[in-house]
């Protein structure tokens, strides 16, 4: 089948919820896009006599990204298949049993939230294929540019917003304070976007999420915490609270600044790293890298550090720690890496599917 459009992922979502009841339920987001659009997330899981611990993953986010929503549509709908018929799972060469699939589900809730940009997919698949953020012209003041229209998401949560000032000068941190930048603006203010804020109220609703995924292309990767800067677990002050630091974030190497993270939750967040990985692996020999997001490029803003640091702002939220995956490659086969021809997506969705359901059992 070719890559779904906006009707057709909110369709299978819907239908999901319709078909298994008593795993599947659909949440409806609460604020409808900048274009009117409603968005649905599914909650996954066996019935349980006690609250269970929650992964949550998303997509769809940048728009150019198509592949996405189809691999978290797949992942929901094999799990949920497999799980009712009593059956496992087999990605190429990497095979989960009945019992670990029963196993999941009885273990974890899963919120799946395939389409969190749906207006800028919809431009991206019949306007401007390399679109990437989404269609909000607020912040435009008028420019009949077209580029001044949108937000990137992925650079609108509430971590170190003000990179301006938390970064050293001379750092690069991918993210622009320009409406008119086609590929990387950051809003006006965190949380300025609808579609941002509905991620935060999925956070907020499902108190026990521990793990956070963010379904992206392209690099190959498995990025964990943190993107600002190296990681170090000697320091406690030396955070991203702490405007002693400011202006010293984001140079690689360098002795000034280095994010603290304890030292148990980064070997916790490389195990997993590496689970998915092998996951991935196992189909048909793809190699991941599992590693920090600031080893792909410094950011601010991004979801899997705001989900992991808002413990830190909030001691009275649970720890979340916050992975991305960059699926696919630029290679020659793909002339468009970010919407490979079908082919090559279907087993590029069986790759991360497998990494997924290996990420999943190893927090169980």
């Amino acid at each position: 089948m070719p890559y779904l459009n906006i009707t057709e992922v909110e369709s299978a979502v819907t239908s999901l919820a319709t078909a298994y009841p008593g795993l599947a339920e659909l949440i409806t987001l609460p604020e409808p896009s900048f274009e009117g659009r409603t968005a649905h997330a599914l909650r996954i899981g066996a019935p349980a006599p006690i609250p269970k611990k929650c992964v949550m993953l998303i997509g769809g986010v940048h728009a150019r990204e198509w592949g996405s929503c189809e691999v978290l549509v797949h992942f929901a709908a094999d799990l949920l298949e497999a799980y009712r018929n009593g059956t496992g799972l087999g990605y190429g060469g990497s095979v989960f049993t009945a019992d670990q699939v029963q196993h999941l589900l009885r273990r974890l809730d899963l919120v799946v939230y395939p389409l969190v940009n749906p207006d800028g997919r919809l431009y991206s698949q019949t306007v401007k294929s390399m679109w990437r953020k989404n269609r909000n012209p607020a912040n435009a003041g008028g420019s009949p540019n077209p580029a001044c229209i949108g937000v990137d998401l992925n650079r609108n949560y509430d971590f170190l917003f003000d990179f301006a000032t938390a970064f050293d000068p001379h750092a690069d941190p991918q993210v622009s304070a320009d409406p008119c930048d086609e590929m990387v603006y950051c809003g006006p203010t965190a949380f300025s976007e609808p579609e941002t804020r509905n991620v935060r109220w999925l956070l907020d609703q499902h108190p026990r999420t521990g793990w956070f995924v963010d379904v992206h292309s392209y690099a190959q990767d498995m990025l964990y915490n943190w993107g600002d800067d190296d990681n170090q677990s000697v320091d406690p002050d030396m955070n991203f609270r702490n405007h002693q630091f400011d202006g010293k974030r984001g140079l690689p190497g360098d002795l000034a600044y280095s994010e603290y993270i304890p030292k148990g939750d980064e070997d916790t967040a490389r195990l997993l790293a590496e689970a998915f990985c092998q996951g991935v692996y196992g189909v048909r020999g793809v190699p991941y890298k599992p590693m920090t997001g600031f080893h792909l490029y410094p950011t601010s803003g991004t979801s899997d550090d705001y989900v992991y640091a808002r413990h830190y702002t909030d001691p009275d939220r649970g720890k979340v720690l916050g992975f991305t995956v960059e699926w696919g490659n630029d290679a020659a086969h793909s002339p468009n890496p970010f919407h490979p021809p079908w082919a090559e997506m279907e087993r590029i969705v069986l790759d991360v599917d497998a990494g997924l359901v290996q990420f999943c059992l190893a927090v169980t």
